[in-house]
């Protein structure tokens, strides 16, 4: 299981605090916020050297695939095939596949971002293809759900994608080993549903007292 400390509308000093706790993953929201909280925090050579790991894991728009693709380690939030196709032709030379996720709509709301579920493992087909990324998993972020056994069922759905895409033979899934998904709120019934990445922001930071 590992811990992505989601660490938006939080400064460099904080990011700080937490390195120096051993804590070695941060996800952003907020794109132009992350890139110059990321130089501000490369510029501090904390970790003894040792590489943190940036998650994008807010809505990544076309004039925006840029910055992430220069910046970022992961991008989670991936739905659309023209936004991997950007995010590996503007990947650096020199620089590691972009890690990324599909993100998928488990409740299935036509306003909601994320692919449908019996959409994700034609753009996954299409993604493992594309020279600069790397295709690691699903993510996803659910309505609020009003119990466990609630919560659990629409995880459980989003496990169900992550399985089918594992199981389909597809070439380019050799590190496909990711499933991001419970917050705060539903941490509990995402592990119990089979979460290898929950993301935790007022757990690890405490609470926000702005947003952008």
């Amino acid at each position: 299981m590992q811990l992505l400390a989601v660490s938006k509308t939080f400064g460099a000093d904080a990011v700080r605090e937490a390195v120096l706790a051993g804590q070695r993953s941060f996800g952003e929201n907020y794109i132009q916020e992350a890139v110059e909280k990321i130089a501000a925090v490369r510029a501090m050579q904390l970790a003894g050297g040792e590489a943190l790991q940036w998650h994008c894991i807010g809505p990544i728009q076309s004039n925006k695939t840029r910055l992430v693709a220069e910046n970022f380690d992961w991008a989670q939030t991936v739905d659309r095939l023209k936004i991997a196709e950007r995010l590996s032709a503007q990947r650096p030379h020199g620089m590691a596949r972009l890690n990324v996720c599909i993100q998928v709509n488990v409740d299935g709301g036509a306003t909601k971002s994320g692919v449908m579920a019996e959409q994700a493992l034609e753009l996954a087909q299409a993604m493992v293809k594309l020279p600069n990324l790397q295709l690691r998993g699903i993510m996803s972020i659910p309505d609020d759900a009003p119990d466990f056994e609630a919560q659990c069922a629409v995880h459980k759905k989003a496990r169900a994608v992550f399985e089918s895409i594992k199981a389909s033979g597809l070439a380019g899934l050799e590190h496909f080993d990711t499933l991001s998904m419970g917050m705060t709120g539903d941490l509990e019934a995402a592990v119990a549903a089979g979460s290898t990445m929950v993301r935790v922001g007022s757990g690890v930071f405490g609470k926000r007292s702005y947003t952008p």
